[in-house]
This record gives C-alpha cells, structure tokens and sequence, in this order.
C-alpha cells in the first residue's frame, strides 16, 4: 500500500479518542500495583515493628514525603510523555527539585555531624539491600505502568520507560518506608535515590520494546 493510500484509509473513518483515557489508565495501574508492590512488602519484609512510634517523629514523614515528591513529579513527566507532541522539559522540575532537595539536606546533616559518626549516616544497617529492595518491590508497579502506557500514545519510548521506571519507583519507596528503619538523610540520599535509579535504567532498557507501537 502507497503511503497516500494509508493515510487515505486512515482519515476515512477516524475515531475520537476518548477523554480522559490517561487518567483513567493510570487510575488503574498505579493503585493496583500500589497493593501489589505493599503485598509483596508484608510478606517479604513486614512492617517495621516500631511504625506507630516513630510515626509521630518528622523524620519519618520526611523520607515518606520525600518519596511522594518523586511519585508526583514523575507521574507528572510521565502523563505528558504519554501523549505526543507535549513539551517535559518544565516538567522534569517536578522529580529534580526534591531530588536537589534532599542532597542539600544531605550535604548539610554530614557537615553538621562528628566526623566519627559520618559513616554510620551514610551506611546505615540496611545499605546492602535497600535499593535492591525498593527496584524489587516496584516490579509490579512497571507492569501495570507499561500496561497503562500501551494503551496511550508515546512517542519517546527510551525517555518516556525512564519516567514509568521513576514512577514505579518511587511508589515502591513509598511503600518500603513502612519498613524501613534508616532514619539518616544522608542514607536516603544514597540508597533511596540509588533505589529509584535501577528501575530508572531499567525502564530506558524496556521502552523502545514494550512501548513500540
């Protein structure tokens, strides 16, 4: 078939797309992999036996809000790669300025510290298996994240599997911070943010060949 014979065929009888079809997909995706991604925390972690206290603690909401931070400003970059044509490049401040955020409170917290005690901010107990822990718990969330993006229009599929990557991510840490028990900004700035990034790489890995149209 010539190409004017294609878009002949094409536009002869176009269907509207329906409104709201991003919303809706990603209404479903992201709160089923939400229950997914916190099943599979209970079962293979639990939570962490002193939640109710250290629930009253700003710390505690700090890193939750820190990682709900993430969750927004990458579901913001990935609703708008979800459609082509759309600009990301404002919206990429939206993950970038907690991300700058917490390395400045970082930087701050080791500045501030005895010197002795700099390493124990940084590694903490859990330093081996945090960021293998949250890119393990965000595998469900980049399955029903890919599922909704199959059915929108991307066209950027490295940039926009990186952003479905952050996403899933950074719900998956917003879930293993309910068991969790580094309390240090310092080691949230290494392992959470080292957490995100897996599935960041990941997510660029996989969408030229989960997204292709």
């Amino acid at each position: 078939m010539k190409t004017h014979d294609l878009i002949d065929l094409l536009a002869s009888d176009p269907v509207p797309v329906q409104r709201h079809a991003a919303a809706r997909r990603f209404g479903l995706a992201l709160p089923a992999g939400a229950l997914l991604s916190l099943g599979l925390m209970l079962a293979g972690y639990g939570l962490r036996p002193d939640l109710a206290e250290v629930s009253v603690q700003p710390l505690f909401w700090a890193k939750a809000g820190f990682a709900l931070a993430m969750f927004c400003g990458a579901l913001w970059v990935t609703a708008r790669l979800s459609r082509p044509g759309r600009t990301v490049a404002a919206a990429w401040s939206g993950p970038g300025i907690p991300l700058l955020l917490l390395w400045g409170a970082a930087a701050a917290a080791l500045w501030l510290a005895p010197g002795d005690e700099r390493v124990a901010m940084l590694l903490g107990r859990s330093w081996r298996s945090c960021a293998f822990s949250i890119a393990g718990l965000s595998l469900p969330l980049m399955a029903t994240t890919f599922w909704a993006l199959r059915g929108l229009a991307p066209t950027r599929l490295r940039l926009t599997g990186a952003a479905a990557g952050l996403l899933s991510a950074a719900v998956a840490a917003v879930v293993y911070s309910l068991h969790c028990p580094e309390m240090d900004v310092p080691f949230w700035a290494v392992w959470y943010v080292l957490g995100l990034s897996l599935p960041t790489a990941a997510g660029a890995l996989l969408g030229p060949r989960l997204l292709r149209w």
